[in-house]
């Protein structure tokens, strides 16, 4: 069986899940969220492996990035990361990421962007099943009247992410 190498990362934000599987970030994910059980057994089922306790490079890694993220020294990941889910969820979360730091876009930005503007439910839920938070920016994404909505580590922790990127709160993809 396969190995999905797996270490706990306590920030100031929380507490955070990292994983990785054959060199690639599988796994970024806030430890305590509701979702907890569903996103490992995805992810442990993708690749047909277990989890095993251990640092690897990538971990290492991850937790140096992110680490310079949270003291405002990063606004750009460079890791190689490996997506578990349909296409779809694989589009949505690969439009995720070309949100800029310190930019929001609401869930119809986001829709309109993969060229799907009927899809905003389904693009929801698939904002809702990312496993690499913050790589891969779900926190970016706030509802069409600028408020906070759904996030796995807690509105609290959104807020202070976008904080932390002094992102205006607002939608901007055209504007």
């Amino acid at each position: 069986m396969n190995i999905i190498y797996i270490q706990s990362f306590k920030t100031v934000f929380g507490e955070l899940i990292l994983g990785s599987f054959n060199e690639q970030l599988c796994l970024c994910d806030w430890k305590y969220r509701k979702m907890r059980v569903a996103i490992d057994n995805r992810i442990s089922n993708g690749f047909d492996a277990s989890f095993e306790e251990k640092e690897t490079e990538i971990i290492y890694n991850t937790k140096v990035q992110l680490t310079e993220y949270f003291n405002k020294q990063r606004e750009v990941f460079f890791l190689p990361i490996v997506f578990v889910g349909t296409e779809f969820q694989k589009e949505v979360w690969k439009a995720l990421q070309l949100i800029p730091y310190g930019k929001t876009y609401s869930y119809m930005e986001l829709a309109i962007l993969l060229n799907q503007p009927k899809a905003i439910r389904a693009i929801a839920a698939a904002n809702g099943a990312n496993a690499i938070s913050i790589i891969v920016p779900c926190h970016r994404i706030i509802g069409s009247n600028g408020k906070l909505v759904g996030y796995a580590g807690g509105l609290d922790t959104k807020d202070k992410l976008l904080k932390l990127e002094k992102s205006d709160i607002q939608p901007s993809l055209f504007s």
